[in-house]
């Protein structure tokens, strides 16, 4: 490859980790903007779920489409696009006053969402086409999670005290901008050179199944996890996707191959993310309101004091995919789960008394085992699929991410709120029971409620409080621990070490990615890629 296309290829991947690091720096900013909103608009325990999980909902629900429509008709046309719409959407997002508005908001930066991390995983799948290449720059890509963690409390506590809570949304709206531009400029072309028929049935039962999925989850919480409202949306969520299956089976060029989920080191990866991502997003939903509700932080130094899991994720991430290449997928994904549960696991001793260099312990643990995770874990998936496919298999790489991620706030969410809301209902009867109703939505309604009791019944409410939270995070915690464990025996067992010799021997139109290519113009050319100036 000569100079010039080398620089061109690295721009374009400085482009991709843009977009991916916007992507996160935007839920990392919502987290620490949560207990402002509780103070600013009146928001309930509901209402900041539902912030967190608007987004979740659109972009779960259209990934898949949105992957596979970047393979149809072009992967820079998807990420330009999807950056548009989330800069737009962010920008609004700052000037609504009501959670029901801000939360329709998050609803369409969702949808820019779908399109654009399909779009960053993909179009690097085909700009790094050997092994050890990819997986480098998959963790990278991987480690934007990281930065993104990092720099989302900080400018996002900042801003909060330097403006209103709105800037929060409004300062993401220009990073998208920049992505935009510099993407027009330096992203190249690609989609798949078969340009098969649009799926539209398959990209139809993908959104609605995994719509219904991700509604019924986030309801749940609130329904009750036995109600027939709840019952009925996993019963047709399942039907979905079994019509789905079935839709995909008999399709000629189906939008995604089926055959795909008999490959364990597709199917176990895939989970071990789900597994992860569960547990960081019930973490990360909690552990804002604790530093700024319990210890008493303020937002920037909320952003200072996260810094150890952002930095040990990105640390993780690229050590992870190095040590994967090394000895393989199976003992470090395994041991990345392990580590994570070991963390939640310690996590749930926490109290008002617990020091913050012990937390740090506790995040160090918990952000190396995320990135010991999922870049091994993701570079595991795409090196399953086809690079003509690559927009679909990143779609399933990032569903499995919303997908977790929303089971993690609306199960850990759900039993945190449950022991919250009995813990404080269970205060002293002398309190006044509207106060004690009022103080159960939310431990920052309760700080301001035993304020303004003050004296003995104000101090009574905020031990009961204080006791509830901290009930609702250990049970909480404990319950991801549970799971990451499971997870981490999932993998050891059934996630292959490394590409089996079938898929490295397969032919290039079927497993292209996991054959190593020197790459020429002529590669570039049959892989479907284009240089930017041909778009």
């Amino acid at each position: 490859m000569t100079p010039t296309k080398t620089s061109r290829r690295g721009a374009a991947f400085a482009v991709l980790c843009l977009a991916a690091f916007t992507i996160n720096l935007d839920t990392t900013i919502v987290n620490v903007t949560l207990p402002s909103l509780v103070r600013e608009l009146g928001a309930t325990t509901s209402d900041l779920q539902w912030v967190v999980a608007a987004y979740l909902l659109t972009f779960a629900s259209l990934v898949l489409a949105g992957g596979s429509l970047g393979d149809r008709f072009g992967r820079k046309g998807a990420l330009l696009s999807g950056l548009a719409v989330f800069g737009t959407a962010s920008a609004v997002g700052g000037l609504v006053d009501t959670p029901t508005a801000l939360v329709a908001v998050r609803a369409v930066m969702g949808v820019g969402a779908a399109l654009i991390f399909p779009a960053t995983l993909s179009i690097i799948s085909n700009l790094y086409t050997e092994r050890d290449e990819r997986a480098r720059a998959i963790g990278i890509w991987g480690a934007m999670t990281g930065l993104g963690v990092a720099v989302g409390p900080l400018a996002g506590g900042w801003l909060l005290e330097q403006f209103w809570w709105g800037s929060v949304f409004v300062a993401m709206a220009p990073v998208a901008a920049v992505g935009v531009l510099a993407g027009a400029r330096f992203v190249p072309t690609s989609r798949d050179p078969a340009t098969p028929p649009l799926d539209l049935g398959g990209l139809l039962l993908s959104t609605l199944t995994m719509g219904t999925l991700v509604f019924t989850i986030i309801e749940a919480p609130d329904r009750g996890w036995t109600a027939p409202a709840t019952i009925g949306g996993f019963a047709a969520a399942a039907i979905g996707a079994m019509v789905f299956v079935t839709w995909e089976r008999r399709r000629a060029h189906p939008m995604l191959d089926i055959s795909l989920f008999r490959d364990l080191r597709f199917t176990a990866a895939s989970g071990s993310i789900t597994t992860a991502f569960f547990a960081l997003a019930g973490f990360t939903f909690l552990i804002t309101q604790y530093f700024q509700f319990l210890k008493g932080y303020s937002p920037f130094s909320t952003g200072l004091r996260v810094l150890p899991v952002a930095v040990s994720l990105v640390v993780g991430s690229i050590t992870g995919i190095r040590l994967s290449v090394r000895i393989g997928n199976k003992v470090i994904v395994a041991a990345g789960l392990t580590m994570v549960g070991i963390g939640f696991a310690w996590v749930s001793t926490a109290s008002v008394a617990t020091s913050y260099l012990e937390i740090v312990g506790q995040m160090i643990v918990i952000g190396v085992g995320m990135g010991f995770t999922t870049a091994p874990a993701t570079e595991a998936i795409m090196g399953v699929v086809s690079k003509e496919k690559a927009g679909v298999g990143s779609a399933v790489n990032d569903a499995t991410r919303e997908l977790g991620g929303t089971l993690g706030v609306a199960v850990i969410g759900s039993i945190y709120a449950s022991l919250y809301a009995s813990g404080v209902d269970a205060a002293p009867r002398s309190l006044p029971r509207s106060v004690v109703h009022g103080a159960s939505d939310s431990i920052g309604a309760a700080l301001a409620a035993s304020h303004q009791l003050g004296g003995p019944a104000g101090n009574s409410l905020l031990h009961a409080a204080r006791s509830a939270f901290f009930h609702g995070v250990q049970v909480g915690c404990l319950v991801a621990a549970g799971v990451l464990f499971i997870g981490a025996a999932f993998v050891a067992r059934f996630l292959p070490a490394r590409p089996t010799p079938p898929l490295e021997l397969a032919e290039p139109e079927h497993h292209f990615a996991l054959v190593p290519l020197t790459t020429t113009p002529n590669h570039e050319h049959d892989s479907g890629m284009v240089h930017p100036g041909n778009d």
